[in-house]
């Protein structure tokens, strides 16, 4: 296996992607993983654990880590932290990372079907990362593809913000009637949603871990650490 830095189009607030490579697949190896490092939807979620860090230039959020089924799961250990000495190469010294233990499920002809079951974070552990809690409990909306449509991508289109059509197609592409020119966005949105069958759902809060990355390796996190959670806490591993 090897890491490499890749280019992937995902969203904005990535500042770092790493591929994981399996080098003995032919022809030329492989990607089997993908890792990225970015930007929270707020510095609170980074100054409030390195608060002697500047957010988004010394502090980042581990915000994707996808493997292959196939990849063994000592694999994603070592991914990981080949991936974090790679960011500290490049100043990185703060991360923050989540875990969603609750289960996601999408409706199909055939049923609900279970696509994501929710994990405690066994790899952040494995680590050594600090354990900070859980955030917050929030109320989701929930799309019948199982993804959440996040309250500020709602709002741009509510306000006729930049941004809104991606928005709108994809609640197009799950069944919405296109939006009218000058129609207003909020009576749009209302309707599109109930046409999809969006629901709105009570998250219990993500697990969320921290750690001190390359030179700062040692330092103990100024927040406050709990004990690890385990799989009858809430989620899969």
């Amino acid at each position: 296996m090897a890491v490499e830095k890749i280019t992937v189009k995902i969203r904005p607030a990535v500042r770092f992607a790493y591929g994981l490579i399996d080098t003995a697949a032919p022809p030329a190896g492989q990607l089997v993983g993908v890792l990225t490092l970015g930007i929270p939807t707020q510095a609170a979620v980074l100054t409030s654990v390195f608060r002697e860090l500047t957010p988004y230039a010394d502090s980042l959020e581990l915000n994707r880590l996808v493997l292959r089924d196939e990849v063994p799961t000592n694999a994603e250990t070592w991914f990981q932290a080949r991936a974090f000495r790679l960011a500290a190469a490049r100043g990185i010294r703060g991360i923050v990372a989540h875990s969603d233990p609750e289960p996601r499920t999408r409706l199909t002809a055939h049923g609900p079907e279970m696509i994501f079951p929710g994990h405690y974070g066994t790899i952040y552990q494995a680590k050594g990362m600090d354990y900070l809690g859980k955030t917050r409990r929030r109320r989701l909306t929930m799309l019948p593809d199982g993804s959440v449509l996040h309250e500020r991508a709602m709002s741009k289109v509510r306000n006729n913000e930049r941004g809104r059509g991606g928005v709108e197609t994809r609640l197009v592409a799950l069944g919405a009637r296109p939006r009218h020119e000058g129609e207003p966005g909020r009576a749009w949105l209302e309707e599109a949603l109930h046409t999809v069958g969006a629901r709105v759902v009570s998250h219990g809060g993500n697990h969320r871990y921290a750690a001190y990355i390359g030179p700062c390796t040692g330092r103990r996190i100024t927040a406050t650490s709990y004990p690890y959670p385990k799989a009858d806490q809430g989620g899969a591993a």
